[in-house]
């Protein structure tokens, strides 16, 4: 019981830190770096890129859809494992009736 515990913990931790990372980390990294806040490339009336941003949107984005498949992988994991059999003994008559 311990390792399920233990994987369990682990999944929702490493999932749920990526997601994290990808979303606020990199997010205040790029309020921080000031202007421009959007994903694609600033450019001017001839086409020249005059800003990007501070974080390539490519890895904010693989950071949270790998965070997202942790979790997946782990919800697949707990759905896979064979079902407790919980012991009730309150179920069984008394032995006096």
């Amino acid at each position: 019981m311990q390792l399920e515990d233990t994987i369990d913990k682990l999944a929702k931790g490493l999932g749920g830190a990526l997601i994290l990372v990808g979303v606020v980390v990199l997010g205040m990294v790029e309020i921080l770096a000031g202007q421009p806040y959007g994903a694609a490339p600033v450019t001017n009336d001839a086409g020249e890129v005059v800003a990007t941003p501070m974080v390539d949107p490519t890895l904010r984005t693989g950071l949270v859809i790998a965070g997202l498949v942790v979790l997946f992988l782990w919800g697949l994991y707990k759905m896979a494992l064979p079902e407790e059999v919980a012991r009730d003994d309150r179920t069984k008559a008394p032995a006096g009736n």
